[in-house]
């Protein structure tokens, strides 16, 4: 990978350019084991380095801490960077291992202060409703979000694991930059309906888990295995068991264009999302996650690979053939709304 920067897209019509890759950063303290702060410092500055300038975290990552960990780096490049957090997923403090679903005004207020406070700067560049409570109407929720704009705390609104519907519900409120849903050659539901109604909104894709949390990447086979005891993806369907078999044979394909390509099946996978944009014609920014400068690189390599019509073909029934769910509760989704 050189030092090329990657080129720059804007979020959604009004929203902030951005360079057309993310980085997800919730790994860097939570979910996925064990991990490197110093590692995790330099994969930010490699990032920004290559044209890396959106930045994904969550008040859920850590119970904040992803939030404190991302500040300094925040806090030396203020003006370069694009701060995405998220709120809703409130963590009872009798029982730290749940969460629960809250999108009503004073937890958002609450929400949006202690982000602001960890993230030790003075506005959020784009703030997500990280989940949707059902029991509360959309255009209330998003109505004190435009509040947040008004006052200055935030700049620009996005959503995640939504429904078309919902979505246009939210843009008859306030413009949404962006729409963050899970993404991916294995996860493909947001298809049908959001995608078009995101087009037609003006509203960006930002695809989390664009490499199937790094089942796609080869990095692990079977979760219970191949992973820590403390890995989140050991509580994925689709990442253990029988499901995680029948789920490592549909790769071949993806292995053998990357040989082709002289490339990995990271970089694969990913210049398929990064084709979604011309595909669907609408902004794609998905956010890959890492901790290491290393795969930092590999990843935005991705950007300049460009797949034939014959390739893609072969990459097309993958999302048709995989076993098992993206959660255990799937009502955590959009996808039983939709």
């Amino acid at each position: 990978m050189t030092d090329s920067r990657i080129p720059t897209v804007r979020l959604g019509d009004g929203g902030p350019p951005v360079g057309v890759q993310g980085l997800g950063c919730m790994g860097m303290s939570f979910a996925y084991g064990p991990s490197d702060a110093e590692e995790s410092r330099a994969a930010l500055e490699r990032a920004l380095e290559l044209g890396v300038t959106l930045y994904d975290t969550a008040d859920a990552y850590g119970a904040g801490e992803n939030e404190r960990f991302l500040a300094p780096f925040f806090r030396a490049h203020r003006d370069e960077v694009v701060i995405a957090t998220k709120f809703a997923l409130s963590i009872p403090p009798d029982d730290p291992t749940r969460r629960v679903i809250r999108n009503d005004r004073p937890y958002v207020r609450q929400a949006v202060e202690a982000s602001l406070s960890r993230l030790d700067v003075d506005v959020i560049d784009l703030y997500y409703m990280h989940r949707r409570d059902v029991n509360v109407p959309i255009e209330e929720t998003v109505g004190v979000m435009a509040e947040l704009v008004r006052e200055g705390k935030v700049k620009h609104l996005g959503l995640s694991e939504v429904t078309a519907a919902e979505l246009r519900a939210a843009q008859a409120v306030h413009p949404i930059a962006a729409v963050q849903s899970e993404w991916s050659l294995f996860s493909r539901d947001i298809e049908d309906r959001v995608v078009p109604a995101a087009r037609e909104l003006g509203v960006a894709l930002v695809p989390y888990s664009p490499l199937g949390r790094g089942f796609l990447t080869g990095s692990f086979a079977d979760a219970d295995r191949d992973l820590t005891p403390d890995d989140f993806r050991r509580q994925q369907p689709r990442f253990t068991g029988e499901n995680a078999a029948a789920n490592a044979a549909l790769l071949e394909p993806l292995r053998a264009l990357a040989a082709a390509h002289g490339a990995t099946p990271a970089q694969i996978a990913l210049a398929w999302v990064q084709h979604r944009a011309d595909v669907h014609g609408l902004p794609v920014v998905p956010i890959p996650g890492t901790r290491r400068p290393g795969r930092v690189e590999e990843n935005a390599g991705a950007v300049g690979i460009r797949l034939t019509e014959e390739e893609l073909t072969l990459l097309e029934p993958l999302a048709g053939k995989v076993a098992g769910d993206r959660y255990a509760d799937m009502t955590f989704t959009s996808a039983g709304r939709e």
